[in-house]
């Protein structure tokens, strides 16, 4: 009975050492950098002060960062672009996610950071969704002071950002962006705010996660992604990208800018109407002439929040419009650009407005 009891003490002192003694390798987070205000700097810490974005490179804010970052992840950043946001093309889209499909092909490489500008950081991010081909995560990341603003919230977010990169839980999720403690997909996020940390939320859902230190924390109700490994859209296929204009709708507007987006070279003109992705008599009329041109016309919204659905005031089927439902003009017009690379079939640029 002693020797059967020593052994199992044995046994089991073996096996805690075992698994104690193992020590499992860091994974490796790669930073691209673009610019935007968390890479900016001016002569002052106040607020009204201006500052210049992208002037900051990326191992200067690395350098900005607390010691213990180097516990978390192995670090390598590459500057990419240095530019504000809304400098941001469609060409720097797909040099940008060439770079990232480069990246997440190699197996030195376990996640991606991406340092950018706030203001078309949700489109950006939508791009990358639909054209990445991998299940590691992607990780968007601003900031809405600048690097030498009093309370900059840039070494914060990218500190954050790195965290939810190197946590396992983060794969398979599509391409996500971090601020202000607050992890949102891609899938569904808009700029809400002009000047607010807090500016980033759901257009039609709320955020799937938080970081609270070192910590990750997904909703139980956050769905994998599904096209991580066949994206929609593979980016090999895309030489450049169709030129696609958004229009905006007011009272007493009239079709003078359609006209002038189809005359100019438009091949899809997304128009963000009133209400419910409604128009004024003018700008229909000229909508209908562009689709009788060729020329893709979606119904968007300016209104923040809802569906801008079929079936309801304008007969989309009668006049060969797309409703782009629950995606607000921006990212219509990603969603469209794409589309148009693949297809001109209204029927079927339809379904991928529903579905991405």
């Amino acid at each position: 009975m002693i020797n059967r009891l020593f052994h199992i003490v044995a046994l089991t002192m073996c096996t805690m050492f075992f698994f104690t003694s193992i020590t499992y390798a860091k994974p490796t987070v790669y930073i691209l950098a673009t610019g935007g205000t968390i890479a900016g700097a001016g002569t002052s810490s106040t607020q009204k002060t201006e500052y210049k974005s992208g002037s900051v490179l990326i191992n200067t804010l690395l350098n900005a960062l607390p010691e213990d970052i180097k516990e978390i992840a192995n670090l390598q950043a590459e500057q990419v672009f240095k530019i504000g946001s809304q400098n941001m093309q469609p060409e720097y889209w797909l040099t940008l996610a060439k770079k990232v499909n480069s990246l997440v092909a190699s197996k030195e490489v376990d996640a991606v950071v991406i340092t950018h500008g706030t203001d078309t950081l949700e489109e950006t991010a939508l791009f990358l969704n639909l054209t990445v081909q991998t299940t590691k995560p992607i990780i968007l990341v601003g900031a809405m002071r600048s690097s030498t603003s009093l309370s900059a919230d840039g070494p914060k977010n990218l500190y954050d950002a790195i965290v939810v990169a190197a946590n396992p839980q983060s794969a398979n999720r599509g391409v996500l962006a971090v601020m202000n403690d607050t992890i949102l997909s891609a899938s569904d996020i808009m700029k809400s705010d002009t000047t607010a940390v807090q500016t980033f939320t759901g257009i039609n859902t709320s955020a799937i996660g938080k970081v609270w230190g070192k910590n990750v924390f997904y909703l139980n109700t956050v769905e994998k992604r599904k096209y991580s490994t066949t994206p929609p859209f593979p980016i090999t296929s895309i030489k450049a990208l169709p030129q696609v204009d958004i229009l905006y709708g007011y009272a007493g507007a009239t079709g003078k800018a359609v006209d002038s987006a189809v005359a100019n070279g438009a091949q899809a003109i997304v128009y963000a109407g009133v209400g419910n992705g409604n128009f004024s008599d003018s700008v229909e009329k000229s909508l209908i002439n562009a689709s009788k041109k060729g020329v893709v016309i979606v119904r968007s919204s300016r209104v923040p929040y809802g569906a801008t659905t079929q079936w309801n005031e304008v007969d989309d089927e009668k006049y060969g419009f797309i409703a782009s439902w629950w995606n607000n003009p921006q990212r219509a017009r990603i969603i469209i650009m794409l589309g148009l690379t693949k297809t001109k079939n209204k029927q079927e640029l339809q379904k991928m407005m529903l579905e991405y």
